[in-house]
């Protein structure tokens, strides 16, 4: 399924040395909207990898169990013919512990026989999103070198391309510009891409979050102060605006400032002028003031918290930073950007990226923290993977946990399970974590493994004692 759950079409080719079985999954998945080839054996299973028209196949289901070449030994060669190809194995209850030792050698999952058609339709849809997803990647790693930068900004949504547009328009006019958005969008970057874009750039880019100091200590910080001014003040010292002389100077958190600190900056923006603390001279000074803010100011201006008219003298230029959750086709192509970086940063090389249970994880998540939450997720998972793709285990629990719950009911509900069958699915996807190891699974479940082989029993419908295949 898509994005929105919609079905992805694609095209398969069904393995299985059973005709009848054959023509089944073949009609099944044809009614679904794919397109569907068949073949009874890994030869003429390979003959086919490329049809008549030239297309590859999006998705292999084959079963385990095939005369002459066996089910693994035909993904093998099947993938060296078309590497991205998706495979889902066909096996028998017995041959559990084969079909986990595919997984584990690049299977994308595993049926047991006999399986109901709904799970069939919805392993086959998770799959083929999940190869979209791999194809979306690998296109948005050419994209980072075209056009979808602008300074250390990246994206390529509507929102973010506008949020472009307006920055090359006021980068080199001089007037003051308010920046708002939630914390980790990126304001500091909106700013530094105006200030390195425009007339200004070969001057001082000085920022400053109002919020991390004292208000006692901000008046000096901002306009300096004269030599005796306060007890500890035993020599001149110049402010951040002369320091940005020339230049810009970006003042974070603006609503932070205290109101008798917000007259005096007013005066300074009206004057363009400043008087050091303890001075009694005032000094001109050519700055263009950027603020930013991560809170409704026009709110603060009704619950008189910041001044209207310095609010009217900062917001000349509105940029709004869109929440991350705003611009979901940006997420993919931020993840993808952040990873290289720390690749550089960590000499982390063996990872060369995400499982696609992390980037469907990614897409679906509602990203509080925005981009600099996702860049930290990153960087945590470049630390701490194994492997050499990102995997749901190398993210924080807080991520994963509460989408997993979320992902079982929404599943079991769209397939209409009953509570038995969710249980039943729950175990065999226990086994499968695992690795097959029954008696762990059992301890784990809390069960002893005969109620684990009787409940397995109603879940694939027949005995040990059936035959593979």
């Amino acid at each position: 399924m898509g994005k929105n759950g919609e079905q992805i079409p694609g095209r398969l080719l069904v393995v299985d040395d059973d005709p009848q079985m054959c023509r089944l999954v073949g009609d099944v998945l044809t009614e679904e909207g794919h397109t569907v080839l068949t073949a009874t054996n890994g030869a003429e299973a390979l003959s086919r990898l490329v049809g008549s028209d030239g297309e590859p196949f999006d998705l292999m289901i084959t079963d385990l169990h095939l005369p002459a070449m066996k089910g693994l030994d035909l993904m093998f060669q099947a993938r060296q013919r078309q590497p991205d190809l998706s495979v889902i194995i066909i096996t028998a209850f017995g041959s559990i512990e084969s079909a986990i030792d595919a997984m584990k050698q690049g299977a994308y999952d595993y049926l047991p026989k006999p399986f109901k058609i709904e799970e069939l339709i919805l392993t086959v849809s998770k799959a083929l999103r999940e190869s979209a997803l791999r194809r979306e990647v690998a296109r948005l790693r050419e994209e980072l070198s075209r056009d979808y930068r602008f300074g250390n900004l990246i994206g390529k949504s509507k929102a973010i391309r506008s949020m472009f547009d307006l920055i090359r328009s006021v980068a080199s006019a001089t007037s003051n510009v308010l920046i708002t958005g939630e914390s980790g969008t990126g304001k500091e970057l909106v700013a530094k891409a105006i200030h390195y874009n425009g007339v200004r750039r070969e001057r001082p880019f000085v920022p400053v979050n109002c919020a991390a100091i004292p208000d006692t200590l901000m008046e000096s910080e901002l306009f300096g102060h004269v030599k005796g001014a306060f007890t500890d003040a035993r020599s001149d010292k110049a402010g951040l605006f002369e320091e940005a002389e020339g230049g810009t100077l970006f003042l974070d958190e603006v609503t932070e400032l205290p109101l008798p600190l917000q007259a005096k900056l007013l005066r300074v923006l009206q004057e363009k002028e400043i008087r050091r603390v303890g001075s009694t001279r005032q000094t001109p000074v050519d700055v263009r003031v950027i603020a930013a803010s991560n809170v409704d100011v026009a709110g603060r201006v009704e619950s008189r918290e910041f001044r209207q008219d310095l609010f009217y003298r900062l917001n000349v230029i509105h940029i709004h930073v869109p929440p991350l959750r705003e611009r979901r086709d940006d997420i993919l192509l931020l993840a993808e950007r952040f990873l290289a970086a720390r690749q550089q940063g960590n000499g982390a090389t063996k990872i060369r990226g995400f499982s696609e249970q992390v980037l469907a994880l990614f897409l679906d998540y509602g990203w509080p923290g925005n981009v600099r939450e996702l860049e930290n997720v990153v960087e945590r998972a470049v630390v701490v993977a194994k492997g050499e793709l990102i995997s749901m285990e190398d993210l924080p629990s807080e991520m994963t946990g509460s989408r997993v719950d979320y992902a079982a009911v929404e599943h079991a509900a769209r397939r209409h399970l009953s509570l038995a069958e969710l249980e039943r699915d729950y175990i065999a996807r226990m086994i499968e974590q695992t690795g097959g190891n029954k008696n762990r699974a059992a301890q784990i479940l809390g069960i002893d493994r005969k109620t684990l082989y009787r409940k397995l029993g109603l879940r694939f419908g027949h005995s040990q004692a059936d035959p593979p295949g």
